[in-house]
């Protein structure tokens, strides 16, 4: 039923998310961080939950919370720390505020612009946050001056010298983003700049002595950040860690302070693969130390956890493995076990004794829950908690499908099959490709989410194609500079060997995808006429001219070089060149302030459909990223799509959305 309320997607997009965990160093409170619907239901506010680490009681609203407080974390004494911006006075922006276990919230930190991340010291009282300073200013209250003579002038220009000039989808500058550290009643210490595309990555030391953070790449070494380690009560550089080519992300130090563990990344170029690992630095002696160098899972590690426990450098750590996020433990000589059988898993914490561990788990077919796990047994499921979250039952079943790629490796996706299909009711089947390309459809997605395909009763084809992460080294190196060519292919087998059952209809299918997923639909639709429909989500075009128009400017040239020089390297997998062979109806789904794909990638590929005579519409988000964050943003996604998909792959009649 059309705009039926009780649809879905109607249900996917009004639940309350978990998004993380907090715990007490004391062990007794776990605090949830929660986006609810706003009482308009236009936009997702934050709150904070108090979850029962037992899992006896229903989880409830922290007492004396309010809604927009967010990034919730514990200091050493038990108190709960968050960011909010709920005070009006001067200066706005998101603040830091305490909030002890009875009494109410007291702002204890906050700067002209806001805060935008923060951290404390697990022993001590030492606190470090995130926030900017304008060119020129030497502290917050000459930041604070040269903000008010901007915007009493109605100046918003940025002048950029040496320095990118957008990152993760966002304008950069004018200000910078700098290191603050607070250590008892000593005035707030600039413990150094972090670069305009700095990330906000920093951690305390147990003791609150040492300050780590990571400075953004310039522009002449855009392949190498640097880690740097401060003295916190003055701000004087210790130690700084870099390698050329690499760069360093979420650190975090040992429970007795004497290295600092981070993820090392090398990025892909068109020579060599993608590799990450975890590293172990030695703030003293400067040595760096590889503690995964074999293992070959390729997980992507996320936020590592070492232990609590001083003299202890057991860690866990989280990646992908073909089709899930585990957590993996890593002992003290170097084994690595992985501790949970099934399921994604974020957002860990870990009691203070190292026995047990506190993640959000999600899956395919499980929106993120609040669980409890045992940090030393292998391949365990966990013990669900009590908290939001919980979207009820889906209408269908998750299975696998494998095959071998046409260099004989062995491939899988997920499949998601609707009720009542069978071989006298074959499913037509969507093909979903996920964006990336290092990445899996491994935890579950609020967008492009393949559950309102099933309920309207199209199965869904989930497939990790070449570059695909949690399949080992080799699925990179099988992939490199390849964009559209291996990963395009694994893409097609798997949908063949999904078609080899006898309940999905091979004359009624249809191929969608975001940003990566989005190019790949592009390339289908100048190759192939097997799909009836295409829809195409922030999807790349042109590539040389992508290369001179995304955020990840730097990134995209090292893989595919110089267009003046290399010309043959994008001429072999831009399917702009092919524009003459558009004959598949497409949807094409594009924001305005997408820096990550330009808009201007999806505009050309209208252009040559409408050239072409192809049936084509074009959803546009003039105020959306990269992503789609507006709840009735997404609610119109699914239904365009929705209505998209039963016109060209049912034969239904198009049945246009409401609101548009």
């Amino acid at each position: 039923m059309v705009n039926d309320p009780h649809a879905l997607h109607h249900r996917l997009v009004d639940r309350p998310r978990l998004t993380g965990l907090a715990f007490a160093p004391d062990g007794t409170r776990l605090v949830a961080s929660v986006q609810t619907l706003d009482d308009e239901g236009t936009r997702y506010v934050p709150e904070l939950w108090e979850v029962d680490p037992a899992g006896e009681r229903d989880a409830r609203l922290v007492t004396g919370s309010r809604r927009g407080d967010f990034a919730p974390a514990f200091a050493a004494d038990g108190t709960l720390l968050f960011l909010s911006d709920r005070d009006p006075q001067d200066p706005p922006g998101p603040a830091l505020w305490a909030l002890p276990g009875n009494g109410e919230a007291d702002r204890i930190a906050h700067h002209p612009g806001g805060l935008t991340a923060f951290a404390a010291a697990s022993r001590a009282s030492t606190l470090a946050w995130t926030a900017a300073l304008m060119p020129g200013a030497k502290d917050p209250d000459t930041h604070a001056a040269l903000l008010h003579e901007r915007d009493r002038a109605r100046v918003t220009a940025v002048l950029y010298e040496a320095t990118p000039t957008r990152a993760d989808g966002m304008d950069l500058g004018p200000a910078e983003p700098h290191t603050f550290v607070l250590r008892g009643d000593a005035p707030p210490v600039d413990a150094g700049a972090q670069g305009l595309a700095g990330a906000g990555d920093m951690a305390l030391s147990p003791d609150g002595s040492l300050v780590a953070y990571t400075r953004a790449p310039t522009s002449t070494a855009p392949d190498t950040n640097v880690v740097v380690i401060a003295d916190a009560s003055t701000g004087e550089e210790r130690r700084t860690f870099s390698r050329p080519g690499h760069q360093y992300y979420v650190p975090a130090f040992t429970a007795d302070g004497t290295r600092l563990i981070c993820q090392r990344l090398r990025e892909e170029t068109y020579d060599s693969e993608w590799q990450v690992t975890l590293v172990a630095l030695d703030p003293e002696s400067g040595e760096e130390t590889d503690l995964l160098p074999d293992f070959d899972n390729w997980p992507w590690p996320g936020r590592v956890l070492p232990s609590p426990v001083p003299g202890d450098t057991t860690l866990w750590f989280t990646g992908d493995e073909r089709g899930h996020r585990p957590v993996f433990r890593r002992d003290p000589d170097g084994t690595v076990t992985r501790l949970t059988a099934s399921g994604a898993y974020t957002s860990l914490c870990v009691t203070p004794d190292g026995t047990g561990l506190y993640a959000l788990r999600s899956a395919l077919d499980s929106p993120p829950r609040a669980v409890r796990l045992d940090a030393g047994k292998p391949d365990q499921e966990p013990v669900l908690l009590r908290a939001p979250g919980d979207l009820g039952p889906l209408p269908g079943t998750l299975t696998e499908v494998r095959t071998t790629g046409d260099d004989g490796f062995g491939l899988r996706a997920w499949l998601v099959v609707p009720e009542d299909t069978g071989p006298g009711n074959p499913a037509p089947l969507l093909v979903e490709a996920h964006g990336g390309p290092q990445g899996s459809w491994s935890d579950w997605p609020w967008q492009w989410n393949p559950w309102p395909f099933v309920a309207r009763g199209y199965a869904v084809l989930l497939p990790d194609p070449a570059l695909s992460s949690g399949y080992g080294q080799r699925m990179q190196e099988r992939g490199r500079g390849q964009y559209g060519g291996r990963p395009y292919r694994d893409v097609i087998a798997l949908t063949d060997a999904a078609l080899a059952r006898d309940d999905l209809d091979a004359g009624r299918t249809a191929l969608a995808g975001w940003s990566y997923g989005g190019y790949l639909a592009n390339c289908a639709a100048t190759r192939t006429d097997r799909f009836r429909a295409l829809v195409s989500h922030a999807g790349l075009w042109n590539l040389e001219a992508f290369e001179g128009e995304t955020d990840m400017h730097t990134y995209f040239r090292e893989i595919f070089g110089d267009p003046r020089t290399r010309r043959e390297r994008y001429e072999a997998d831009s399917p702009h060149l092919d524009a003459e062979n558009l004959m598949t109806p497409m949807l094409i789904v594009h924001s305005g302030k997408d820096y990550r794909v330009p808009t201007s990638q999806s505009m050309a590929l209208h252009h040559d459909l409408r050239r072409q005579g192809v049936p084509a519409k074009f959803l546009y988000f003039p105020e959306e990223g990269h992503g789609i964050d507006a709840p009735n943003h997404l609610r119109l996604v699914y239904e365009t799509a929705l209505n998209f998909l039963d016109h060209h792959v049912r034969g239904e009649e198009w049945r246009r959305p409401g609101l548009l």
